[in-house]
């Protein structure tokens, strides 16, 4: 489907980066407007991460994954 152009360290970080911003919008940490915003945009890396397939990367033909 999708050839993975992340690095394992790049899919940690991206991992690591979206639970906390889902941790900070869902837990009540950040309120209002800027909740939302987090409890959306904190799944994005969280996916990509898992997925290790970034659309951007795929799109400029660029991965932190060495190839090999």
């Amino acid at each position: 489907m999708f050839k993975v152009n992340q690095a394992n360290w790049d899919r940690i970080a991206r991992v690591v980066i979206g639970i906390i911003l889902l941790i900070m919008g869902w837990g009540g940490i950040v309120t209002g407007g800027g909740g939302v915003f987090l409890k959306i945009i904190g799944f994005v890396p969280l996916l990509t991460g898992l997925l290790g397939y970034c659309p951007i990367y795929g799109l400029f033909k660029f991965g932190t994954k060495k190839a090999g």
